[in-house]
């Protein structure tokens, strides 16, 4: 059995463009909201133009950047400044339970379509403003950008081979983040409009979402006034938990206990009170001497039968898998992961599919299973018109 989606009655019209706003919109989108992207004329989604890669015919070459944001919308172009377009966003917006946009601060107004507007027009409105550095502050003004955002929240100086070495995380994931923590908050907004009749205007940002999953190292600093820097595939707190090298590779393992160590000890032949390791503090204080030591004991094994052995001893382990392996795995397909669409210009497509699923209480499975393509632009324009002249 398959559903259409927790948000089958829901309508949200998406001003976003970029990455947040369409990420948040995506997630909606996937739990069954119906989602109008409005796309500037002639151009479109800044990430239309983003690559390589693109793929397809070379006079409609195609973003996979933006394929990977975009599915399960329909897409509408307008130009905001004509007043005939205008007019058509308003006939959507008093149909909409949900509003997205991610604009710079201010030009929500200066389009004579800010918050007070909207919702005097539909007072159950949904608004999620995504902004860079936030709303308001002595920076609110600032563009977001992730790898400027990722810096400026801090995550570059956790994330790298050492304090010298900053690197971004390998996605865009400031954006991703405040898309998630975008769309969390129109899920609540939503379930609060049953209770009080009215909407509300949620806000996150680039910054806000970064600085929502400093976890462990925002308590660091808050509470005990460490600050935390990066070191690598190493846990600052547990050790050892990380990638170790083999003889043919490596392989990554998390001993997150004092029973875990012994087992491993156990396992491999080595002493548990091994002077300066027989506890996790000590460990984390003598982190080189614990690497060497696995290491050491990891040197005689090929990668393959060193996971076998981490296994029958109980200890978690995994692989580095490339991208392509990721996508190969049956274990990716068995959680929905994978999702076949039928892409306008493109054909049958398979795309990254949602990460969540849905079970009744006797187990069976309810998770929506059939998922559009990202539109082409302006691929609904003339449904669009259609259903609001009828509706």
């Amino acid at each position: 059995m398959t559903s259409a989606g927790p948000l089958s009655d829901v309508l949200v019209v998406d001003l976003s463009r970029a990455l947040a706003g369409p990420q948040a919109s995506m997630m909606l989108g996937d739990l069954g909201a119906r989602v109008i992207k409005v796309e500037a004329k002639g151009h479109g989604d800044d990430t239309r133009g983003w690559g390589p890669p693109f793929v397809g015919p070379d006079d409609d070459r195609q973003s996979t950047y933006f394929l990977s944001a975009n599915r399960n919308k329909e897409s509408i172009a307008l130009d905001l400044k004509a007043e005939d377009d205008r007019a058509l966003l308003l006939e959507l917006v008093d149909r909409a339970d949900v509003l997205v946009e991610n604009f710079r601060t201010g030009v929500l107004d200066r389009l004579r379509l800010g918050f007070e507007l909207l919702q005097q027009r539909n007072p159950r409105l949904v608004v999620l403003s995504v902004t860079g550095f936030g709303h308001d502050g002595p920076e609110s003004g600032r563009a977001g950008y992730d790898q400027i955002a990722q810096g400026e929240a801090g995550l570059m100086s956790l994330t790298g081979s050492g304090p010298e070495d900053p690197q971004r995380v390998g996605v865009p994931i400031a954006d991703l983040l405040a898309g998630m923590y975008g769309a969390y908050g129109v899920v609540a907004a939503l379930h609060e409009r049953e209770r009080t009749g009215v909407g509300t205007v949620v806000r996150t940002s680039l910054l806000a979402a970064t600085v929502g999953v400093h976890a462990f190292q925002g308590t660091r600093w808050t509470v005990a006034g460490e600050v935390g820097h990066a070191q690598g595939n190493h846990h600052p707190s547990i050790t050892p938990y990380g990638l170790f090298h083999c003889r043919d590779g490596s392989v990554q393992i998390s001993v997150g206990s004092e029973g875990l160590w012994k087992r491993f000890c156990a396992g491999f032949d080595v002493d548990p009170e091994t002077p300066g390791l027989a506890t996790n503090p000590e460990r984390v204080a003598n982190r080189t001497q614990a690497i060497e030591l696995v290491e050491q004991v990891f040197a005689d094994w090929d990668a393959e039968p060193l996971l076998a052995r981490l296994a029958e001893v109980g200890i978690p382990a995994g692989k580095v898998r490339t991208i392509d392996e990721v996508y190969e795995w049956d274990q990716t397909a068995s959680q929905g992961l994978l999702v076949g669409v039928d892409h306008a210009v493109l054909g049958p497509l398979t795309l990254p599919g949602p990460p969540l699923r849905f079970f009744e209480a006797d187990g069976n499975e309810v998770t929506r299973t059939s998922h559009t393509a990202p539109p082409v632009l302006d691929q609904h324009g003339e449904s669009v018109r259609d259903w609001l002249a009828s509706s």
